[in-house]
């Protein structure tokens, strides 16, 4: 645990990547073979399940600390992360543990079943016997939140680096639904599980944001343009006879969208498709707002399976006949898509007698355009097409794995955005632990009063980040808990992607990603936009599907 601690220290304290890559190969070259695989597992996003809640830890800190439960809530409150404010409180240990990360591993597993007397002994007595670095990392374990500031693509490189392998080999080895418990690291990065697991899925590509002149691409004909829908970015695999259905963060999601089991009888076996889950009628995409319905849910009722059918529009094929095919041009996996879905959806129409439109399985159309200027023109009817704006991919590219730049860009319509002030705030995490960063913003009724709709925390600068956390500490109204009400005054603008009908907010919509594009110093709160605003863009580019969660 020291060992692995020491790593946690200095990826953290480093912000230079050749430095955090050299301390994972140290780590790697150094720790035990056991270790070395829970490492991996917690840096790419596994970690064991939660087993004790936050209050239960809050208390039994507290009373071992022999602190009233208001003042450690005030010291919480201060640095803003949990893990570290046990681990700063607690007396210190006259123990120096030299067990392995593997040993804690299964230490917070084994508390799975226990009682909560035999959970607080034993969370009690790791504390006693781990030092002060060594129990904030046991507490990130056991809180089921464990971010470490390191990408999957970074450790992945190093492990490419260290191991002599290319880093997209590395990335599939390391994709899908890999038990730290049942593999070793050998097994692991050697890739002798590849093979054997039939679900396993290939690490997506990812597109950069367009942030340039689209002329400066070169000549549009080098390049395809499609739609970028506004989904959830899958996989779908049919391998031995089964289909799989992954997401983007590598969750196999197969339950979930049981409308797709119908491929199981009609793509052949050895394909993997890449595109969008998307609700899907009557061959029409619906708003994403219709597959939050669906999302989180653990049963999927008759009604759900109405009121929010799904498809899959599938713009890539990286597997064909059981041949990995990302190595061949976008041109030639454009056309061998087509070619299988020709094939399947007239295969679905000879089968079930109905339409192409009914079919849970749709290819995504290409953009025909000419010049770049004809294609800024249409990049203008993204919200009509319940798009997020257009994709653009060169024709000779390979699909790679990660977010590379330069051949796959996407170009996204502007934000909506209203003019609102600040009402609520609280503090944010990490190094901004102690600064109100998480604010809450409000627009006006017809009655004048202040009606919240939003939340944001992302899109100003460290300076103004704080002199906004100055205002906010002078002026205070009231406090819930973390959050503090403030007095309205500054004004800030929101932007957002979209827009949808609420039973949830008091305001009756909910936006889609929001976050601050400016500190609106230039405003008074007189001057903020109205819930009257809000509705007219709800009726101009929003949808009638209400979030009823």
């Amino acid at each position: 645990m020291k060992q692995f601690a020491t790593l946690i220290d200095e990826v953290s304290a480093s912000t230079k990547t050749n430095e955090k890559v050299s301390a994972i190969i140290r780590y790697f070259n150094n720790a035990r073979e056991e270790d070395k695989i829970w490492m991996l597992a917690l840096f790419t996003g596994r970690r064991p399940r939660r087993t004790v809640s936050s209050t239960k830890l809050h208390g039994w800190c507290a009373e071992i600390a022999g602190l009233p439960l208001w003042l450690f809530e005030e010291s919480y409150q201060a640095v803003g992360d949990l893990s570290e404010t046990i681990a700063l409180i607690l007396p210190e240990s006259d123990s120096q543990s030299d067990k392995p990360l593997s040993y804690w591993i299964n230490y917070l597993v084994n508390l799975e079943g226990k009682n909560e007397q035999e959970k607080k002994e034993a969370i009690s007595n790791a504390w006693k016997e781990l030092g002060t670095r060594e129990r904030f990392v046991f507490n990130k374990l056991m809180s089921g939140s464990f971010r470490i500031g390191v990408s999957a693509a970074l450790v992945i490189n190093a492990l490419a680096k260290n191991y002599n392998t290319d880093a997209q080999v590395m990335s599939h080895r390391l994709s899908g639904n890999w038990d730290p418990a049942k593999i070793s690291f050998n097994e692991l990065i050697s890739g002798d599980h590849v093979d054997t697991d039939a679900s396993k899925p290939y690490p997506f590509y990812l597109a950069y944001p367009l942030d340039e002149d689209i002329k400066n691409l070169g000549n549009p004909s080098d390049w395809q343009a499609e739609w970028k829908w506004d989904g959830i970015r899958g996989q779908i695999i049919k391998r031995k006879g089964e289909v799989f259905v992954w997401s983007r963060g590598e969750e196999l999601m197969t339950d979930k969208f049981p409308e797709y089991q119908v491929l199981q009888n009609l793509l052949p076996d050895g394909t993997a498709l890449d595109g969008e889950i998307i609700c899907f009628r009557e061959g029409k995409p619906l708003p994403f707002s219709a597959l939050q319905t669906r999302i989180g849910r653990k049963n999927i009722t008759k009604k759900i399976l109405h009121d929010a059918p799904v498809a899959f529009l599938m713009y890539d094929i990286l597997e064909l006949n059981s041949e990995d095919i990302r190595s061949k041009t976008q041109a030639e996996r454009r056309s061998a898509l087509e070619v299988l879905y020709r094939d399947v959806s007239q295969r679905f129409e000879m089968e079930t007698a109905k339409q192409p439109a009914d079919f849970t399985l749709q290819i995504s159309p290409l953009i025909a355009f000419t010049d770049w200027d004809e294609l800024v023109a249409l990049r203008l009817q993204s919200r009509n097409m319940i798009s997020e704006g257009l994709m653009l991919k060169k024709k000779n590219s390979i699909y790679q794995a990660g977010r590379k730049r330069g051949d796959w860009w996407k170009w996204k319509v502007d934000p909506l955005s209203i003019d609102c002030v600040l009402v609520a705030a609280q503090k944010g995490h990490g190094r901004r632990s102690n600064l109100y960063t998480d604010y809450t913003f409000a627009v006006k009724d017809a009655g004048n009063n202040l009606v919240t709709f939003t939340k944001a925390y992302s899109g100003l600068t460290d300076k103004e980040f704080n002199e906004v956390d100055a205002f906010i500490k002078k002026n205070i109204l009231e406090k819930f808990g973390p959050v503090r009400t403030v007095k309205p005054e500054l004004v800030f603008e929101i932007g957002f992607e979209g827009i949808a009908a609420s039973n949830r907010h008091k305001s009756g919509v909910a936006v889609r990603f929001p976050r601050m594009l400016r500190f609106r110093k230039d405003k008074t709160v007189d001057e903020i936009n109205t819930l009257d605003d809000l509705k007219a863009l709800l009726r101009t580019y929003g949808n009638a599907v209400a979030d009823t969660e």
